[in-house]
């Protein structure tokens, strides 16, 4: 079966003032973007969660092509909307998902597929790595989503487990293939966006 895609999307974008999900970069709106790069890394199915003013990002994203649920309890935390997805995505027996936050545009379909091709059977996380540490976005293979749901409590989401679990992950570099840098506040998406421009002039 084929490896399936989870977009956390579903924070207030407290300090950014306004829910991430609605944030337009470079035409896409980043919702949009994060679930159209795990479809064309080839993830099936593609599942958004979605929570702060979800009615609002389901009339005005494009997500036909994926599967949305709603985290009504995504003001606990990023915890909550990683247990939702996961839930809904063992209903529908994915058999390992890669699991990528809303906010961080410069995540490629190449790197995600990278990830994909190090997932194995017996191999229980495979996560991205910059300069040698681990971060975003990861893949969790299905025997392990009880136990990182468990230990998903408010905002950790899936780092409890990954931090305790350290010699069950796989490092990937993905310095070439992409950046975890992430749009916390409106000076990061000031500085994204002057990045990226410059970087295509």
């Amino acid at each position: 079966m084929t490896v399936a895609g989870l977009v956390l999307a579903a924070g207030e974008g407290s300090r950014l003032g306004r829910p991430k999900a609605l944030v337009r970069f470079e035409d896409q709106l980043l919702v949009e973007r994060a679930a159209a790069t795990l479809r064309a890394a080839g993830c099936f199915p593609v599942l958004v969660v979605l929570g702060a003013a979800a009615s609002e990002v389901a009339r005005s994203a494009d997500l036909r092509d994926a599967v949305v649920v709603v985290n009504d309890g995504w003001a606990t935390g990023m915890g909550s909307s990683l247990c939702t997805g996961l839930t809904a995505l063992s209903d529908l027996r994915a058999p390992a998902a890669v699991v990528l936050l809303v906010d961080q545009p410069h995540v490629s379909p190449d790197l995600v597929r990278r990830l994909v091709s190090h997932h194995s059977p017996g191999t229980a996380a495979v996560s991205a790595s910059y300069g040698g540490r681990r971060r975003n976005p990861v893949l969790l293979d299905a025997s392990v989503w009880p136990e990182v749901t468990a230990a998903a409590v408010g905002d950790i989401g899936a780092r409890g487990w990954l931090d305790t679990h350290a010699d069950r992950v796989a490092l990937v570099a993905c310095d070439d293939l992409g950046s975890d840098l992430d749009i916390d506040t409106p000076a990061d998406l000031e500085r994204l966006t002057h990045d990226t421009a410059k970087d295509s002039a």
